[in-house]
Parts: C-alpha cells; structure tokens; sequence
C-alpha cells in the first residue's frame, strides 16, 4: 500500500467521487448495523451525486479528499455550521459533519490528519465551539476526537432509514 497522500479540498466537480467514497465507507463502516432497506434508504438520501453537490455548492462549508499515490480515494471529511439537535447551540458554532477513511488505508493516521486540516478550517473561520456527532459504540473514533480536545455533551438518535442510532455529541470549546 502506497504512503504518499495527499490532502485536497473537493469542489462541486467531486459530487459523484464523494457519493462513490460517502456511499462504500459509510457501507464499509456501518452497514452491517442495518437492515438493507434501511441502509438502502440512508444511502439514497446522503450519499448521491445531487446532495453532494449541493453541499459543495454551500460557501459555509468545505469537504476534503484523501487521495492515495495511484489515484485511489481514501477518504474524505467535511465540515460546517453545525446542525447537531444541541440544546443552546451558540449561533457561531462549528461541526465536523464526516470523517471517513477506508478500511484499507487505516493506520496511516489519516483520521488524524483530515481532523486536523477540518479543526484548522472552521477555526480559520472562526467557528466556536466545536461540535462533532459520533456513534456511541464507536469506541475508536471518540479516542481520536478526545486526542483533539473533544469531550462529551450531549446525546441524540441519528436516523438511518427506520432505525435510530445512539449517537453522542461531543464538544470542543
């Protein structure tokens, strides 16, 4: 496996990369969790070439890319206005939407990197605090996010087709 990467902003040409990588990581992450209907459901709504595009279009938001030395995609984040269910959200708050990264490229502390590039952004733009939705049995994740600085806030059921997921709000001021 290659080690040289490199770490891109998407633009609304990446719509259909997006949905191809959103779609396969989300599916390589968690789609062992669903039903396929559900899965099915989720997916047709947040990961098409239409929503993705509508996203990139956003000025309020940005979207990265991971890419692998033979042109393979690795990853992605994105980040924005936060728009977690967050009780007293503070009007400037930020949020890390996604951060995903193939199976096959783990270990090469991409999660880390793509957060960093994300946390760099929205504090450039001063967002403040911080905010970022993760599962709460996803037991690694929440170690990298605390590694950054984040801890928990709040809780909420993020809906995947008919089935809702425990999901922890985790803050950064």
């Amino acid at each position: 496996m290659t080690r040289n990467i490199t770490i891109r902003r998407a633009t609304t040409a990446d719509a259909f990369t997006l949905a191809d990588i959103g779609g396969a990581t989300f599916t390589e992450t968690f789609g062992h969790l669903y039903p396929p209907a559900d899965l099915a459901a989720f997916l047709k709504s947040a990961h098409t070439p239409d929503a993705w595009h509508r996203r990139l279009q956003d000025a309020h938001v940005a979207v990265w890319l991971v890419h692998a030395e033979d042109g393979a995609i690795a990853g992605y984040a994105s980040a924005g206005p936060c728009k977690l269910p967050v009780p007293d959200l503070e009007s400037n708050a930020g949020e890390l939407f996604q951060l995903y990264v193939r199976a096959s490229f783990h270990g090469l502390r991409l999660g880390s990197r793509l957060l960093a590039t994300a946390l760099a952004w929205l504090e450039s733009r001063g967002f403040d605090p911080l905010y970022v939705g993760v599962w709460s049995r996803n037991e690694g994740a929440q170690r990298l996010y605390g590694r950054f600085g984040f801890t928990r806030h709040s809780e909420y059921e993020f809906p995947v087709g008919t089935q809702r997921d425990h999901e922890y709000i985790l803050r950064r001021a």
